[in-house]
């Protein structure tokens, strides 16, 4: 078990940008921030193997995180309309054999179609856009919308898999074991 599920951690943390201009950070520090409010919780029953992450979304010199409601969805989706934009994500491993935290990000760039109202409106209706950074969710239904990504798609979907394996192998994750 790598902690507690992804699910519970966004009550545990404000994931609310503020005035942080630079996703690169903000997404790494977040992603740290949820690994120590892990270990502050779990405490003696911490896990040997904790990961946290958090994802963002750059577009037009702004970062949009997770939308509060459906309106700043459909804001956060014409926006992206037509448009290229970047995505950021960041991973924290708690090794608690060396008690230490490894930090690792990736990024890429994914373009979107040009959408018209109906296909927001649609896409809305899915609710996949709740609790999505930028609105969306490549690994659902948000996939038929990009016709682009330079870049590994696992980074838009908040586990870059190549950085989360090589997390894993230089902190000396007992494969198989």
């Amino acid at each position: 078990m790598l902690g507690l599920p992804f699910s519970i951690l966004p009550a545990l943390i404000d994931e609310n940008p503020l005035n942080q201009t630079d996703p690169l950070n903000l997404t790494r520090g977040l992603a740290i921030k949820k690994v120590e409010k892990v270990i502050d919780v779990m405490k003696s029953r911490l896990p040997k193997w904790i990961c946290g992450a958090d994802t963002v979304i750059a577009a037009e010199n702004k970062i949009f995180g997770k939308p509060a409601d459906r309106e700043e969805a459909s804001l956060m989706l014409k926006k992206l309309s037509g448009e290229q934009h970047k995505v950021f994500t960041s991973l924290a491993l708690y090794n608690g054999n060396e008690k230490k935290i490894d930090c690792r990000s990736a990024s890429c760039t994914v373009t979107f179609a040009s959408l018209t109202n109906e296909e927001i409106e649609w896409y809305l209706s899915t609710n996949e856009w709740q609790g999505a950074a930028g609105a969306y969710r490549i690994q659902g239904l948000a996939a038929c919308l990009i016709t682009e990504i330079n870049g590994s798609p696992s980074t838009v979907a908040g586990l870059p898999l190549h950085e989360f394996y090589a997390m894993l192998r230089d902190n000396g994750y007992p494969y198989g074991a």
